[in-house]
């Protein structure tokens, strides 16, 4: 069975989340396992950091660290079984990293419905599962 889970999220879409998170907490309560629950910050681009406040990255930070208290609130896990990170730079690069970093041995995230975009670029859940180390659960919106 699993016992360190990682959920990625996106605190822009919490509703997207969700199933992802209450199917990790289920599958970490059977397991006596642990949830990890990370959001990715992307880097301000250089041509734009002149156009946003100095504070600008701490704010959002900040931001994202109070939504993550929440979401770690909502999972039914004991407080020392559950825990959230905010991490910065390219999505599925920081959470292939996180993964790595906490021996995570399950990833669970969403994931939408592949477009035209997607099928060029590829998507985030698409990186992760052709480069995480560990077993990657995808759960469609």
């Amino acid at each position: 069975m699993f016992k360190r889970i990682l959920v990625p999220v996106d605190l822009a879409e919490p509703e997207l989340a969700k199933p992802a998170i209450d199917t990790a907490c289920a599958m970490a309560s059977a397991s006596d396992g642990v949830l990890r629950i990370v959001h990715v910050l992307p880097m301000t681009p250089v041509m734009l950091a002149e156009y946003v406040p100095p504070d600008f990255d701490t704010q959002q930070r900040k931001s994202a660290e109070d939504g993550m208290k929440a979401l770690t609130a909502e999972c039914r896990l004991p407080p020392d079984r559950v825990s959230g990170v905010v991490r910065q730079g390219g999505i599925y690069h920081e959470v292939i990293e996180e993964a790595k970093a906490t021996n995570a041995d399950l990833i669970v995230m969403t994931s939408h419905r592949p477009d035209m975009r997607s099928y060029f670029l590829g998507s985030n859940a698409g990186h992760v599962v052709r480069y995480a180390n560990c077993s990657v659960l995808v759960l469609r919106d």
